[in-house]
């Protein structure tokens, strides 16, 4: 699964940053996380780091890109093969 950023997010800037994937940037008017790149810290941490940082809790799962643990094993690992 990947995760979203929803429109209660207060533009803090802590997750940004501290995405190992650069899947978090800002978007129009909030933060916004790319589904293509969010492997949600799978590969990197035990969990998301943008999750356990948000001061308002802001960030769930994206019900439109639903991913299994392995699914995201693999995406962390496409990924790191073209960084």
């Amino acid at each position: 699964m990947a995760l979203m950023i929803t429109d209660e997010c207060i533009n803090c800037d802590v997750c940004e940053p501290v995405c190992p994937n650069q899947a978090i940037a800002m978007g129009a008017e909030i933060y916004e996380i790319d589904p293509a790149k969010c492997t949600e810290c799978v590969g990197h941490f035990d969990e998301p780091q943008c999750v356990s940082l948000c001061p308002v809790a802001c960030i769930p799962v994206n019900p439109a890109h639903v991913e299994d643990r392995e699914t995201l094993l693999q995406k962390y690992q496409r990924l790191a093969v073209t960084s």
